[in-house]
């Protein structure tokens, strides 16, 4: 378990897709660029199968902001884009309406 000051510490903003590739070394992954209130970040996603490029451009979605940078095959990370996989279906998590991005998730 975690406790409420630690799940504190996690940024969770609401982010909208501006760009999605393939990523150059990995099958499974795309490069994502997001707009996140403004400000552009850049970050590997696991989402391949689930989604097609042209499905996820414009998409808001939920992203851990905070998360420290990692090298994910040779493509730097930025934060993380939140999804559900129950075995068989991927789906990543949005909000239900449109709301402005950068929005803070309680």
């Amino acid at each position: 378990m975690i406790t409420l000051e630690d799940f504190k510490k996690l940024s969770l903003k609401i982010a909208r897709i501006k760009e999605v590739a393939g990523h150059p070394d990995a099958d499974k992954l795309y490069v994502v660029k997001l707009d996140i209130g403004g400000e552009e970040k850049q970050v590997v996603a696991g989402i391949k199968k689930a989604y097609t490029p042209e499905s996820l451009v414009g998409r808001l979605v939920v992203v851990v902001d905070n998360l420290e940078p990692a090298v994910i095959r040779g493509v730097e990370s930025n934060g993380m884009i939140l999804a559900s996989n129950d075995g068989e279906n991927m789906a990543v998590l949005s909000p239900d309406k449109d709301i402005v991005s950068g929005s803070i998730v309680k």
